[in-house]
């Protein structure tokens, strides 16, 4: 059974582990993070957990039996009562509901644990598997907007505690 788990350094050797075997896999559908992301990786990583520290941001792995990590799931921008809603899955994990599992469950996460009241989202057009994760999760379109000047769709999700 998967796990999500709030991001910690412990997670730093299988957090890159997935970065680098997903790259190309993820790079077909959102932009890429760049060489500097994977040579700075553990200053990156410092970053991000100095942002979780001061509430901004909620950073989360989904992690397999073996502790290996299965997709990461992110609340960013966290502000208001509300935050936006960002994850990826590794490609061998892919097609089998693990990230509308993971959403469902950081959405009642983020209500229950951060006190958030809305989450949004956007996805590629191009992307039909995220758009179809937030279909079944609850979010709706709400506009459009440009991702790395491709055509992509906003979402919004109210959330209930």
């Amino acid at each position: 059974m998967p796990q999500i788990e709030l991001l910690h350094p412990d997670h730093s050797p299988a957090l890159l582990t997935f970065e680098r075997e997903n790259r190309a896999y993820f790079a077909a559908t959102i932009p890429d993070r760049g060489d500097d992301f994977f040579a700075r990786f553990d200053d990156h990583l410092r970053d991000r957990l100095a942002e979780q520290e001061s509430g901004t941001c909620y950073f989360h792995v989904v992690t397999g039996p073996e502790g290996d990590v299965l997709g990461r799931i992110n609340l960013v921008d966290v502000a208001d009562g509300g935050a936006d809603l960002g994850y990826r899955i590794a490609e061998r994990a892919a097609g089998r509901g693990l990230a509308t599992w993971a959403v469902r469950e950081l959405c009642r996460t983020a209500a229950a644990d951060y006190g958030l009241t809305v989450l949004r989202a956007g996805t590629t057009l191009d992307n039909a598997a995220s758009r179809a994760v937030l279909a079944r999760t609850g979010f709706t379109v709400v506009g459009e907007r440009q991702f790395s000047g491709r055509p992509g769709l906003t979402y919004r999700r109210a959330l209930t505690p």
